[in-house]
């Protein structure tokens, strides 16, 4: 009885934070939307819209919150969820070169590398042990540096990672705290705006329907078609 209040105390208990999966699809479609109108905005309306700017700054970190949630249910490193993330998310992020590269260049590597780079993190740091944490450290450093949205990217998916295995409020605020930092990329905190979004959707059973592809699907699909568009004009 005295270990386990003892225990109780040094780790107290937490609510679960609880999206349910049509919600979380719903954000996922939200982020899909706002990329499009965001690239559709920058390839080949000259950034005429400072609107859908603002609104695509919510894309990162809403993509990166959907992926993490599922990277942290319980039992998903044991059920091969990490390796087979990576394995879609480095199959079609290539993909997408040809067409990103066309747009923007080569560097940096676009966000599904970003996204990546992180279920690596997060594989290397719940496996744990020392070399694996020395090879987070420098995953994070080195890849960071050619990835999109950078070392700030990766933090705010990981921030979202660690508080969606144990909401408490200072994981919170370190969470909003490297979403704030893609301030530092892209001149505004628009971003923060996710948070809301996500608590809403917390709150609410949506009935929209998993499409497990359709994402990494219409991430090179969109890119090639506009590119094509601007080909035209």
């Amino acid at each position: 009885m005295l270990t386990g209040s003892a225990s109780t105390r040094a780790h107290p208990p937490t609510h679960p934070f609880v999206v349910a999966d049509g919600s979380l699809e719903a954000l996922k479609w939200l982020g899909l939307v706002l990329m499009t109108l965001d690239h559709v905005n920058k390839f080949l309306l000259d950034q005429r819209f400072a609107l859908f700017f603002d609104l695509g700054r919510l894309v990162m970190p809403l993509f990166g919150f959907v992926l993490m949630y599922n990277l942290a249910r319980p039992g998903g490193g044991s059920a091969g969820v990490h390796r087979r993330t990576m394995g879609r998310l480095l199959a079609f992020g290539a993909l997408a070169m040809p067409a990103g590269v066309s747009l923007v260049g080569w560097w940096p590597l676009n966000i599904l590398w970003t996204l990546l780079v992180a279920t690596g993190l997060v594989q290397l740091i719940e496996r744990g042990g020392r070399l694996r944490t020395l090879a987070a450290v420098s995953v994070f450093i080195l890849a960071g540096a050619l990835v999109e949205f950078w070392w700030f990217g990766l933090l705010s998916c990981l921030g979202a990672w660690a508080f969606c295995r144990r909401p408490t409020l200072t994981r919170l605020g370190v969470w909003a705290a490297a979403i704030a930092s893609l301030g530092l990329v892209n001149g505004n905190l628009a971003s923060l705006a996710c948070l809301p979004l996500i608590w809403a959707a917390s709150r609410v059973a949506l009935p929209v329907r998993r499409h497990r592809w359709v994402f990494y699907a219409f991430y090179p699909a969109h890119l090639s078609l506009i590119w094509w568009a601007g080909q035209l004009g």
